[in-house]
């Protein structure tokens, strides 16, 4: 047994634990802490088959984004975890048909599958790419030279997604304060501070509650 050989049952067993740890753990943190510790071992297993773009895209998107957003959403949700568990075997009948027919699927795919004679001959090398270029260098050459419409035009559907989330976020609505920047840089000395003579025996809150009213009455 060589060492790539070693590291692939290494990886693949611990991806398939963690995964099982996923569905199995009661606590949804560590169910969280789990799938960071599936996406890092398959990170693994595409570096073995030499996709390392692949693999640096699960690291950096999936874990550094995805997985901390679920353990951070889930860290400050107070979710009453003893409500969500009743009613749970009302649900059984229909998870146990869903789960025998997803069973009866994943067995015929295996059972049948094989790989066809001309599938090998379909791999094609990136476009002006070199041999032994490397994976990341490969695909961006293919995206920016074939597919570079096709990229320039998803870039700008999220822009335009992008745009859209600002603009609803930002509305006017009634009854919800807002931050008025123009407002704020208008202020002067005389509308953000007052200096008032404060008598023995009378507080300042009074003081600056007097001073309110007396200015709306002059409004």
């Amino acid at each position: 047994m060589n060492v790539v050989t070693l590291f692939f049952y290494l990886f693949s067993g611990l991806l398939v634990a963690s995964a099982v740890m996923v569905v199995a753990s009661r606590n949804p943190v560590h169910a969280v802490l789990f799938l960071i510790l599936a996406f890092v071992n398959a990170a693994g297993l595409f570096l073995l088959m030499g996709a390392e773009f692949l693999a640096m895209i699960l690291v950096v998107v999936y874990v550094g984004a995805v997985a901390v957003l679920f353990l951070f959403v889930v860290m400050m949700l107070d979710v009453d975890f003893a409500e969500l568990k009743q009613g749970f075997l009302q649900y059984l009948p229909i998870g146990v048909v869903i789960s025998g027919i997803f069973f009866v699927e994943v067995a015929l795919v295996v059972g049948t599958w094989q790989l066809a004679p001309e599938a090998l001959a379909l791999k094609k090398a990136a476009v002006a790419a070199p041999v032994d270029a490397m994976n990341a260098r490969a695909l961006g050459r293919v995206l920016y030279t074939e597919y570079v419409y096709f990229f320039q035009a998803a870039g700008l559907i999220l822009l335009v997604a992008m745009i859209g989330a600002i603009v609803l976020t930002l509305r006017e609505r009634v009854g919800v304060k807002r931050q008025d920047v123009m407002r704020q840089n208008a202020r002067g000395k005389a509308s953000a501070m007052s200096v008032v003579s404060v008598q023995p025996g009378q507080g300042v809150t009074t003081v600056g509650v007097q001073r309110a009213d007396a200015a709306k009455l002059e409004g």
